[in-house]
């Protein structure tokens, strides 16, 4: 009896041990599925792309950084702006495929202004050959020469910053547009859709009918025959 005692009390410390050991396990492992689920969430959050986003925005920003650049680098941080936009849109079209159309406007808008930085960057290059000619012109003497030379330059400066701006109401005016062909689309869609929530669909009630129609002829007495001498 007493030795029986004796394991009853010595095994009880190791079964509690045991048990909080099992515990501490279980615990563990919910810990770490729990951890790896938020690290899963996380990463999904990171790699989704936000619809409804104001895709047109990104053409104005290329053309506003474009009108501001002074130098063949300005020119080309804006045209490298514009082709990264282009790599995000192009991602964000085959995830968005309800704004495709939207998304496809302003890759062709930003395609434009990489055109038009090329342009630009000619353009620098020689009003900067022509501002040095100028500058030989006045060191020269040769004033008349030398003024209309920086007549020349100017108009075409002047020139260049009108072409400027009118890329900027491109950009808006198409923008406007898009957007209000997304929200037709988005009307025209959603009254298709009550119209096809509230009307049954003809195969359904072409069965329908056909049951009904079958079951009331089934449930019909059949025609009494008179008998006449």
């Amino acid at each position: 009896m007493e030795s029986s005692g004796i394991t009853g009390g010595a095994g009880a410390p190791q079964r509690q041990d045991y048990a909080a050991s099992v515990q501490r396990e279980t615990k563990s492992v919910y810990e770490m599925m729990r951890d790896a689920k938020e690290q899963a969430e996380a990463r999904r959050d990171q790699l989704k792309m936000p619809k409804n986003t104001r895709y047109g925005d990104a053409p104005m920003l290329a053309y506003a950084k474009l009108a501001r650049a002074r130098t063949a680098g300005d020119v080309d941080a804006a045209s490298g702006y514009a082709r990264r936009q282009i790599a995000q849109l192009s991602a964000a079209k085959r995830s968005d495929s309800d704004n495709a159309d939207r998304i496809q406007a302003a890759i062709n808008q930003l395609q434009k202004a990489v055109n038009r930085a090329g342009r630009k960057k000619r353009e620098l290059a020689q009003e900067k050959s022509s501002a040095k000619r100028m500058a030989k012109l006045e060191k020269e003497k040769r004033t008349r020469e030398a003024k209309r030379q920086r007549h020349e330059l100017r108009r075409r400066q002047t020139q260049r910053m009108i072409r400027e701006s009118g890329y900027l109401r491109e950009a808006d005016v198409d923008n406007r547009i898009q957007s209000q062909l997304a929200a037709s689309k988005l009307e025209l869609r959603n009254q298709m859709r009550d119209l096809n929530a509230a009307a049954p669909a003809p195969l359904d009630s072409a069965i329908q009918g056909y049951t009904a129609s079958a079951a009331s002829e089934t449930a019909a007495p059949p025609p009494e025959i008179s008998l006449q001498a």
